[in-house]
């Protein structure tokens, strides 16, 4: 498959785009868990002198608030990568495994061993 030119390519959403869509995911789970943990307390303690209402918003308005402060900084963290996701791809295709193997990594501490003990008896 030839590929495709570069005007019909879809771009990479922006930092700015990548915030706001962690954002809104947060408010609407926080809304959801606020409902659920804000209904629960009020069904065990009661809704208090504010009211039934008053308190439930209360209870899901600072739940979205954190969920939705909390999704958009680890959105822009998880997605935030120097290199595009194809080349990402290539370069984990073309470059050898980071995991060893026990042997070369008992190989690896012995020679880094040795090389302190030289260190240390040429000084």
């Amino acid at each position: 498959m030839p590929p495709m030119p570069a005007a019909n390519r879809a771009q990479e959403p922006s930092t700015w785009q990548k915030r706001t869509m962690g954002a809104m995911m947060g408010g609407g789970v926080g809304l959801t868990i606020g409902f659920i943990f804000g209904s629960y307390s009020i069904l065990r303690n009661g809704s208090g002198p504010r009211g039934f209402l008053a308190t439930l918003s209360q209870y899901m308005l600072s739940s979205a608030a954190t969920f939705s402060f909390f999704l958009a900084i680890g959105s822009v963290i998880r997605n935030d990568a120097l290199l595009p996701p194809h080349m990402e791809a290539a370069r984990l295709q073309l470059l050898p495994p980071l995991v060893r193997s026990k042997a070369e990594g008992a190989m690896l501490v012995r020679a880094r061993w040795d090389a302190e003990r030289a260190r240390r008896t040429a000084a």
